[in-house]
């Protein structure tokens, strides 16, 4: 079925037509694990033991980081309208670098909220952000094929990234491994340089370049805060995020209460992002072809699913289970939302209207 939609729809050659743009969107999508939930989390047994800290002490810092970082992305959001990618990206994940030092060699308790925040907001909030609304722009027939190539990225991080990481962390100090992710960072910004030499549609393009929203006009952030189609898709929003982020964030404790070793957790986790790699690869295609819209009521149904079954399991089988299912989700988060956005709301606010 995915072959056959792949071949259809022509991914080989609109990734190879565009590969420039596509790679910087996928890029930009991996660097953000870096201040993702589920890359953080596999340190929390070590942070908990460096600061003496609980599960709820290390819970409430991560939620105070964390908040502070969404409330701020409510006002940083809007940057991704002014500044071009190549700007504004290279400068995110140099700051994000400079988060991972942060984390490596923070010697006090009491600076891990401003540790997180700073994680939290380069990475989840700014470089996520970034990479999603410059697909959003970029592509308008192929936006849905665009944002499923670009989320591929991440699938790979969160495929590959759990398991490096534990067992390196076998081998080496877990502060190293950060300052190896501030290196990596550095190391990618005269990447992401080379690859947007050309960059389209810059800050300087004009309006009428830009893809219109509902009733043909291009929407701000004020008038979509007072539809209701914005409060109507707020709950979609936050529960993939929301409940995903508690998931994998408890990474750690859950394998224990569970009565698994935490490698061997992680171990099924590819399971659930290869399940998401066609699950985005299909969403991609059907988002293109059906709309987002008619398929955004659908998608989290697996998700519901997913989470009985990680209270239930009584086996990593089962969790394994669960996994799955929250990838076969994730592909419809990783698509759908943010070509809604650009279908209700059009691109020329998008940056701020995607940031609220």
């Amino acid at each position: 079925m995915t072959a056959r939609i792949i071949h259809d729809t022509g991914y080989i050659s609109f990734i190879r037509e565009n590969a420039p743009f596509l790679a910087t969107g996928a890029l930009l999508s991996f660097l953000s694990s870096f201040g993702q939930t589920f890359f953080i989390s596999i340190f929390g047994g070590e942070i908990r033991a460096e600061y003496g800290l609980s599960n709820g002490d290390w819970g409430l810092i991560y939620m105070i980081g964390t908040g502070a970082s969404a409330a701020v992305m409510v006002f940083a959001g809007g940057l991704a309208d002014r500044f071009r990618v190549r700007q504004l990206g290279i400068t995110v994940i140099l700051l994000l670098g400079l988060s991972c030092v942060l984390m490596a060699l923070n010697p006090l308790a009491a600076l891990l909220p401003l540790v997180v925040f700073t994680l939290r907001f380069f990475g989840q909030g700014m470089t996520t952000h970034v990479a999603t609304v410059a697909m959003a722009r970029w592509f308008i027939a192929t936006r849905g094929r665009a944002l499923a190539v670009a989320a591929m990225g991440f699938m790979l991080a969160e495929a590959a990234l759990p398991l490096i990481m534990v067992w390196l962390k076998s081998y080496i100090d877990w502060h190293y491994i950060w300052i190896g992710c501030a290196l990596f960072c550095l190391a990618m910004a005269p990447v992401l340089m080379r690859l947007l030499r050309l960059e389209r549609t810059p800050q300087s393009v004009a309006q009428n370049n830009q893809s219109t929203g509902l009733y043909g006009k291009h929407w701000t952030r004020a008038n979509v805060l007072r539809h209701p189609i914005f409060w109507a898709m707020a709950p979609a929003v936050m529960s993939f995020s929301g409940f995903g982020t508690a998931f994998w964030f408890h990474q750690v404790h859950f394998a224990e209460i569970k009565g698994y070793s935490h490698l061997a957790l992680v171990a099924v986790f590819p399971l659930g992002t290869i399940t998401l790699l066609f699950s985005t690869i299909f969403y991609g295609w059907a988002v293109d072809r059906i709309g987002a819209v008619k398929l955004l009521p659908f998608y989290l149904i697996p998700y519901i699913f997913a989470f009985i079954l990680l209270w239930y399991a009584p086996s990593l089988g089962w969790t394994a289970l669960a996994l799955i299912l929250m990838g076969a989700a994730g592909g419809g988060q990783a698509t759908l939302l943010n070509a809604c956005w650009a279908e209700f709301f059009g691109t020329l606010h998008l940056g701020s209207i995607k940031a609220a």
